[in-house]
C-alpha cells in the first residue's frame, strides 16, 4: 500500500539493526512502524531464501550420496560377476563333457555343478551373464529407501513450510506438492493412502520403472502380479523435481528475494504502459532508437569488421597471430603476455615513514571524509563526533585487529570505541567517506595521467577471497581457496588505481552477475566508460546490458582461438567460407525484433532498481531457464561480443589496455591484503553486515594510502614541470600510487597525542634533490 521500492525496503530494514528499542520509541510512531514493517518483511523474505537454499542443499546432498553409492555397488557387482565367470565356463563345460554318462540323472549333474559354484551364487551369476549392461539408476532409486529417515527429518518439515508456486497454474508437480503438504500437516503417513490417491502425472516416463514395485497377490486362488507405487521413492522424486524447477525458474516462492519469479523482479505492467516517458525520464537514449535502426548499424559494423580483420590476417599485417598446421588441423593463437603492474616503486623508499593514524588525519585534512560520519540519531543526538575515535574505529576494523585489541594498544578506551562504532560507523557513512576520498583523488593533477587510453577512464573488477572464522549465511566452501574451511569473495571496482566501489558476495556466487551492479551503483565522481574483467566476469548478457547503459565491456581472453569460435554474422556463414575467422551461424534478427519490448522492460527494471541487478542478471544467466526473451537477449549479446572479439584479435593496444586495467585491480588486492593483516587475514565477524562494514573500513584505509601517495606525486609533478625537468615529469606520471612500504600499519596507536604531520613541501624538495637520477635508472 505504501509503494515502497524493494531497495528502500532493504534500506529501512537495515536501520532497525542500528536503532535500539529505546531509540525507536523516541521516533514518530509512523516512522518507527515503517522501519519495523520493512524489517519484518525483509527478514521474512530472507528466511524464505534460507529455507529454499537449505531444501536445495539437502536434495543435492542426498542425490549425490545415492549416485556415489550406486557407482560403488555397480563396481562391486561387476567385480563379483567377473570373479565367477571362470566357474560359469566350467559349468557350461559339463554339457559337452564326454566322460559324463548320457544316462546320468540331472540331479547328479547339479551336484557336480554346485561343487564348482555354491548354489546360492547361481541366481546372481545367471543374472550377471544375461544382462547386457548394469542399470546404475536402479541402484540410485533403491538407495533412496535407505535414505528415507534422513530426508524425512531434514527435508520434509522445510518442504511443508515453503509456499511453492508455478508459472503454470495446472502444473501437475504443484498438485503433487499440495497433496504431500496436506498429508504432512495432518500428520498422516503416506502408506495410509491408496496408490490411486497420489497425483502421478508429474512422474517422468523414463523413471516410472524405478518408482513402482512388483507385488504379487492371491485372487481367487490365482497369483496376480501388479505394480504398486513406492511412496518413499515418490516423495523424494517430488523433492528432486522441485529442486530442478526452482533452479530453472519454473517454480518460484513469491515472498522471496532470490527465488521469486522472474516477472516479479521486473517493473509491473501498469507502470510499463507508460514506457516511453519512463525511458526518457531515465535518460536511456539507446532504448529510444527503433530496433530496426540499431540492427542495421550493427549489420554493417559486423560485416566491415569481419572483412577488415580477415584481410589483415591474410595480408600478414596482424603480426601477433601465430598460425600452425594446415587444412582441418590448422591452429592459431595470440601469445598471452602478462604485464606486471609494479607496486611499492623504489621512489617510496625516499618518503618519510608515516603511521596509519597520522596518514588518515592528513587525508582528512585534505578532503574532510570524517564529516560523512553523522550520528545515527542525527538531530536527536546530544553527543558530538570525535574524529580521532572515528579514525581509531576505522583502523581497528580495517586492519582486522578489532576494537578490543585497538583499546589495548591505543590511548582510547574500549567503551569509547564501542560507542563511536555503534553511533557513527555505518555502511552508508563509510561509503560516503570513501566517495569523498575518491572524488578528491579525481581532482589531483596526476589523476588524468593514470588514464590508460587518453581521456577515457578504464576500470576493472575482480573478486578477492577471504576465509571466515565464523559461519555466516554467505560463507561457502571453496577447496581451491579455503581448503576445508569457508569464506567469502570481496568484489572491488578499481578505476585509475582507485577502489571506487566494493561489494561482498558468497564464494559460491558468480562474479559476472555483479559486474553491472558494481558499475551502476558507483556513486563517486570517477565514472568509467570501459570495463574489464577476467573470464570469471563474463556471461551471456553482460556485453548487451553494459552496452545499452553506455559502457564498453572489455574482458580478457586467454584462450582467444576458442573464443573466436563464437563469432556470428548477419549473413550466411557460407559467404565467409574462405575467411580465416568464420562465423558459426547467422544472428536471429527476427527473434530480437519480436522480443525487443521485453528486453526494454528488463533494462528499465535495472535502471529503476526494482530489485538488485545481480538477481535479475543471475536469473537471465541461468542456462536452465529457456524462454524467448532470454534467447533474444543472448542473440543481442552475441552481436556486441562478436565486434569485441574481432577487435580484440586485431588490436594489440586493446589487449594491452585490458591487461593493464586488470593488473591495477591485482595491485589493489595486494595493498588490501597488506592492510587487512591481523588474524591471518580471516574475517572474525559474525554477520554479513559486519563483513561489509569491516571491508569498507579496509577500502577506506587503502583509498587513503593511495590518495596520500598520489597527493605527493602530484606536488612532485607540478614542481618538475615548473622547472622543466620534463623527463622526470614523464617518469612520475607512470609511478603507481599503490605503495605501502613507507606506511607503518602496526605498533601502538596514539590518536589524542599530536602526531607526525607531513610537510609535503619539504618532502617534495627532498625528493627533487635525491631521487632525480634514481628515477631515471629505475625506469
Amino acid at each position: 500500500m505504501l509503494e515502497i521500492s524493494n531497495e528502500n525496503i532493504k534500506y529501512y530494514a537495515s536501520l532497525v539493526d542500528y536503532y535500539t528499542v529505546y531509540k525507536l520509541k523516541r521516533m514518530r510512531r509512523e516512522t518507527a512502524y515503517v522501519y519495523l514493517i520493512c524489517f519484518i518483511f525483509n527478514r521474512f523474505q530472507k528466511i524464505n531464501d534460507n529455507l529454499v537454499n537449505t531444501f536445495i542443499y539437502y536434495v543435492n546432498k542426498y542425490t549425490d550420496e545415492a549416485e556415489q553409492i550406486a557407482q560403488e555397488k555397480v563396481y562391486e557387482y561387476k567385480i563379483e560377476g567377473s570373479k565367477h565367470l571362470k566357474d560359469a565356463g566350467k559349468i557350461l563345460g559339463l554339457f559337452v563333457d564326454e566322460t559324463i554318462p548320457e544316462d546320468m540323472e540331472f540331479r547328479k549333474v547339479k551336484e557336480i555343478a554346485f561343487r564348482i559354484l555354491e548354489q546360492e551364487k547361481f541366481s546372481f551369476l545367471s543374472s550377471f551373464i544375461s544382462k547386457a549392461s548394469v542399470d546404475d539408476t536402479e541402484y540410485v532409486w533403491d538407495y533412496y529407501i535407505d535414505l528415507a529417515r534422513k530426508f524425512k527429518i531434514n527435508i520434509r518439515y522445510i518442504f511443508s513450510q515453503i509456499d511453492f508456486q508455478s508459472q503454470n497454474p495446472d502444473d501437475p508437480l504443484l498438485r503433487a506438492v499440495i497433496f504431500l503438504k496436506k498429508a504432512f500437516r495432518e500428520g498422516k503417513s503416506l502408506t495410509q493412502f491408496k496408490t490411486d490417491a497420489f497425483p502421478q502425472e508429474c512422474i517422468p516416463t523414463k523413471l516410472k520403472r524405478y518408482l513402482y514395485d512388483t507385488c504379487q497377490t492371491k485372487v481367487l486362488k490365482k497369483i496376480v502380479t501388479t505394480k504398486e507405487l513406492n511412496v518413499t521413492k515418490y516423495e523424494f522424486l517430488i523433492y528432486s523435481l522441485l529442486r530442478l524447477k526452482l533452479e530453472s525458474g519454473d517454480v518460484f516462492v513469491k515472498e522471496s528475494i532470490r527465488f521469486k519469479s522472474f516477472e516479479e523482479d521486473l517493473i509491473d505492467n501498469e507502470k510499463w504502459k507508460n514506457k516511453d516517458n519512463l525511458i526518457k525520464t531515465l535518460d536511456l537514449p539507446y532504448l529510444q532508437k527503433p530496433i530496426d535502426e540499431i540492427l542495421a548499424s550493427f549489420e554493417e559494423a559486423v560485416a566491415d569488421s569481419l572483412r577488415s580483420v580477415n584481410n589483415r590476417i591474410t595480408e600478414k599485417k596482424n603480426q601477433d597471430i601465430k598460425i600452425t598446421g594446415k587444412g582441418d588441423k590448422l591452429k592459431w593463437s595470440i601469445p598471452y603476455k602478462k604485464i606486471e603492474e609494479p607496486v611499492n616503486n623504489p621512489i617510496y623508499e625516499q618518503f618519510p615513514t608515516i603511521g596509519i593514524g597520522d596518514l588518515l588525519n592528513f587525508v582528512d585534512g585534505q578532503c574532510r571524509f570524517t564529516s560523512s560520519f553523522t550520528h545515527i540519531l542525527d538531530k536527536y543526538s546530544k553527543s558530538e563526533v570525535d574524529n580521532q575515535r572515528i579514525v581509531a574505529c576505522i583502523v581497528a576494523c580495517g586492519t582486522n585487529i578489532g576494537l578490543l585489541t585497538m583499546a589495548e594498544s591505543s590511548d582510547i578506551s574500549y567503551q569509547e570505541l564501542v560507542g563511536t562504532a555503534n553511533n557513527f560507523i555505518r555502511l552508508e557513512t563509510l561509503k560516503d567517506a570513501n566517495d569523498k576520498i575518491s572524488n578528491a583523488m579525481a581532482k589531483l593533477p596526476i589523476f588524468k595521467h593514470y588514464n590508460i587510453d587518453e581521456e577515457i577512464i578504464h576500470s576493472s573488477s575482480d573478486g578477492q577471497k577471504y576465509e571466515t572464522q565464523f559461519d555466516t549465511i554467505n560463507s561457502r566452501y571453496s577447496p581451491k581457496y579455503f581448503g576445508l574451511n569457508k569464506g567469502i569473495s570481496a568484489c572491488t571496482l578499481v578505476a585509475n588505481h582507485v577502489p571506487i566501489y566494493a561489494k561482498i558476495i558468497g564464494a559460491n556466487e558468480h562474479e559476472s552477475h555483479y559486474v553491472f551492479d558494481l558499475l551502476f551503483n558507483n556513486t563517486s565522481d570517477i565514472q568509467s566508460k570501459i570495463h574489464s574483467t577476467d573470464s570469471h566476469g563474463t556471461n551471456e548478457v553482460n556485453f548487451a546490458i553494459l552496452h545499452i547503459f553506455g559502457y564498453m565491456f572489455a574482458p580478457r581472453y586467454k584462450n582467444l582461438s576458442g573464443k573466436a569460435k563464437s563469432i556470428y554474422s548477419f549473413n550466411s556463414p557460407s559467404e565467409y567460407r574462405d575467411c580465416f575467422l568464420k562465423p558459426i551461424r547467422k544472428i536471429n534478427v527476427r527473434l530480437i525484433k519480436e522480443e525487443w519490448e521485453n528486453i526494454q522492460k528488463i533494462i528499465v527494471s535495472l535502471a529503476l532498481k526494482s530489485t538488485t541487478q545481480s538477481t535479475i542478471i543471475g536469473k537471465l544467466s541461468s542456462y536452465q531457464r529457456k524462454n524467448r526473451t532470454k534467447k533474444a537477449l543472448w542473440e543481442f549479446d552475441n552481436i556486441i561480443k562478436t565486434l569485441y572479439v574481432l577487435n580484440y584479435v586485431d588490436s594489440p593496444d586493446l589487449r594491452q589496455n585490458v591487461q593493464r586495467a586488470l593488473n591495477r585491480g591485482e595491485s589493489y588486492h595486494k595493498l588490501k591484503k597488506a592492510v587487512f593483516y591481523a588474524n591471518f587475514g580471516k574475517f572474525r565477524v559474525k554477520t554479513e553486515l559486519e563483513q561489509q562494514i569491516w571491508s569498507e573500513c579496509t577500502r577506506l584505509i587503502a583509498n587513503s594510502i593511495i590518495f596520500y601517495n598520489a597527493f605527493i606525486l602530484s606536488k612532485l609533478l607540478e614542481h618538475t614541470e615548473a622547472i622543466e625537468r620534463n623527463e622526470e615529469a614523464n617518469i612520475i606520471k607512470r609511478v603507481s600510487p599503490v605503495a605501502w612500504r613507507h606506511i607503518n600499519l602496526y605498533g601502538r596507536y596514539e590518536f589524542h597525542k599530536r602526531g607526525y604531520s607531513p610537510n609535503v613541501g619539504e618532502i617534495v624538495d627532498s625528493l627533487l634533490e635525491r631521487v632525480r637520477f634514481q628515477l631515471t635508472d629505475d625506469e
